[in-house]
């Protein structure tokens, strides 16, 4: 019986590292694809693809500073998605 308990926690520990793994794993893959109405999509943010026109993106690129200072600034009331 102890031997069984010990085999369920090895597994457990395996279970947790593996699940690990791979939602960082998941976090880091990001997919780009141009759509037929030509913006560029970005998959892998979440469970919808993030699609702008090119002209959006360049905004967007270019406020990246004004966006991370507004992220810092605001850092308790934002929420995290757990991925």
């Amino acid at each position: 019986m102890e031997d069984l308990a010990k085999e369920i926690e090895r597994l457990q520990a395996e279970n947790a590292r593996l699940q690990g793994a791979l939602k960082r794993q998941g976090q880091s893959k990001l997919a780009l694809k141009v759509g037929d109405k030509g913006g560029l999509s970005v998959y892998g943010l979440g469970r919808f693809p993030v699609t702008l026109y090119a002209s959006q993106w360049g905004r967007l690129l270019d406020s990246s500073d004004v966006i991370r200072q507004f992220l810092a600034d605001h850092a308790g009331e934002l929420s995290e998605k757990g991925a």
